[in-house]
């Protein structure tokens, strides 16, 4: 989403390296990588020049202190480091002050008027909005007041009947009527907010004006909120600014931001309008609307990942206790792929693997340029798994056939052990997939290796003592040069046996077998001969 000032920001910070101060010179420098990163992100030009002069006037002749001590310890700290906060408190004026609270009525019904132009997602926005306040132990009422669009009330109404939320429906009838008796049946029914999905147009014109007004007059909404389509870039910007004008919003919800959105409309619409960005929605699920934290975005912008919007996200679809249940038997390796599967389900509640990426910190620096990540892969990994047998899925190991040979080592006899992957199976699994068989031993390489690596993390002196564990990802480099069918091989093994192993994809050849035990026989034989 964010990855043209992603990349802006990156290069700017490069500028420093090796320098102990933030002169004039190499401050132009980055400034200039930063405002061509914003332009090109569609922030409007007002802003960005505003921007990077408040950049200039708290970074140009800063001596950076190389260390800075802390309650904890005494951390480095670099000149790139000093101006990318600079930039991170910038943003996060530029986005804030957090403001998403909404006004609620002391007595009666809540209003809440969504409105914007047409496309912009008004209409899911209000259940998202609904599915939000519904877990805030609020009662909404949808009201239908677009009856221009084709199936924009059907449409409502169906999103209404998944949440379980009622909603009132008059087809023909006039929007600001409509509204007013909305507000009066959801009194006599009990419910606290209502929420009006409005009638937008392509573009701003007056009859739809005066209708949004006069719904205001006569439904009294305590709270007015502009849909803005985060793809449209600065011309959102524009439409905040001639709705504010016209009904003086109480905030923004950005929609779309999982899409192609270049964030210019994020980081100009609180400084054009002087209204604050309230939520922001990502794809078509209910879950997706979040509270927007200003300071997540800037870190996301700059690179440096949202831990606290990853964790939020995790908390609204995981279960605390059974998700530490997981997690011991995870790093004690019992888990197999019903588990696997179990967590693919919750990947995908979360939302976007790409989005999901972003906001880990340090991603951003580790992706290769221009790498996208395909959301499709946890689809194609829930077929490969979902064609395995109840009993597959619990032992993965039966995929692995192991074979003994006899070599002579030094003039001793022994025995070697070849591991390889039961072709059968493979060719089963793929074909009830529509998948490769190499897709489907891709899978279980993975998963071997994700196993073991539990595993190994678990064995780890007083790491279940320690929040999270983050220092032990060092481990992953141990790694980094096995063969994962080795590991596939050690999944049936005890550790005791365990060694490094061939393990070719392969069928098994009786008759070479059986050439290299009578091989070895002759080879016996001779050595006894000659003594």
């Amino acid at each position: 989403m964010f990855e043209t000032l992603t990349k802006g920001f990156r290069s700017a910070k490069q500028k420093f390296q090796g320098l102990a101060e933030l002169d004039d010179k190499t401050v132009d420098e980055a400034l200039a990588e930063v405002r061509t990163a914003l332009l090109e992100a569609d922030v409007g030009f007002e802003v960005v020049q505003s921007f990077c002069k408040q950049v200039k006037e708290k970074a140009v002749g800063v001596i950076v202190k190389v260390r800075a001590s802390t309650k904890e310890k005494v951390r480095r700290v670099s000149p790139e480091d000093h101006f990318v906060k600079i930039c991170h408190d910038e943003l996060v004026d530029l986005m804030g002050p957090v403001d998403v609270s909404l006004k609620f009525a002391k007595k009666g019904p809540t209003g809440i008027m969504l409105v914007g132009l047409q496309g912009s997602g008004k209409t899911t926005t209000v259940g998202k909005l609904a599915h939000f306040l519904e877990k805030k132990h609020k009662r909404p009422l949808l009201v239908a007041a677009d009856v221009y669009r084709p199936a924009a009330i059907e449409q409502l109404k169906i999103i209404g009947e998944k949440l379980g939320i009622p909603v009132f429906a008059e087809p023909g009838g006039s929007p600001p009527e409509i509204c007013e008796k909305a507000v009066r049946i959801a009194a006599e029914t009990g419910r606290d907010v209502v929420i009006f999905d409005t009638a937008g147009r392509l573009a701003i014109d007056e009859p739809l004006m005066e209708e949004l007004s006069e719904i205001n007059r006569r439904a009294h909404p305590a709270n007015i909120l502009l849909v803005v389509d985060a793809m449209i870039g600065q011309d959102a910007v524009g439409t905040a600014k001639a709705f504010n004008d016209r009904l003086s919003l109480d905030g923004v919800i950005l929609t779309k931001l999982d899409g192609d959105a270049r964030g210019g409309a994020a980081l100009s619409v609180k400084a054009v309008t002087g209204k604050p960005i309230k939520f922001v929605g990502m794809g078509e699920s209910s879950e997706r609307l979040e509270e927007f934290r200003p300071d997540g975005m800037a870190s996301r912008i700059l690179g440096r990942g949202d831990v606290v919007g990853l964790v939020q996200q995790f908390e609204e679809v995981v279960d605390e206790e059974k998700a530490e249940q997981d997690a011991v038997r995870m790093l004690k390796g019992k888990f197999d792929m019903n588990d696997f599967l179990e967590q693919i389900g919750v990947l995908k509640k979360m939302g976007s693997l790409s989005e999901m990426v972003e906001k880990i910190p340090g991603m951003a620096d580790a992706m290769p340029e221009g790498a996208k990540i395909d959301d499709r892969e946890l689809d194609r990994i829930k077929a490969v798994i979902s064609s395995m047998t109840q009993d597959e899925r619990r032992h993965p190991e039966r995929f692995v056939v192991t074979s003994w040979e006899e070599v002579i080592d030094g003039g001793k006899r022994k025995k070697k052990r070849s591991a390889f992957y039961d072709q059968g199976r493979l060719r089963r699994v793929a074909r009830g997939s529509g998948r490769k068989e190499t897709e489907v031993a891709d899978l279980l390489n993975r998963f071997a290796t994700m196993r073991q690596m539990m595993m190994q993390i678990g064995m780890s002196t007083g790491l279940l003592g320690k929040i999270p564990g983050f220092k032990q990802l060092a481990q992953l480099k141990k790694f980094a040069g096995v063969d994962v069918n080795q590991l596939a091989s050690m999944m049936n093994t005890p550790s005791a046996e365990r060694g490094h192993f061939q393990a070719p994809q392969r069928n098994v050849d009786k008759g070479k077998e059986k050439r290299k035990r009578k091989d070895a026989r002759k080879a016996r034989k001779a050595g006894r001969k000659r003594r």
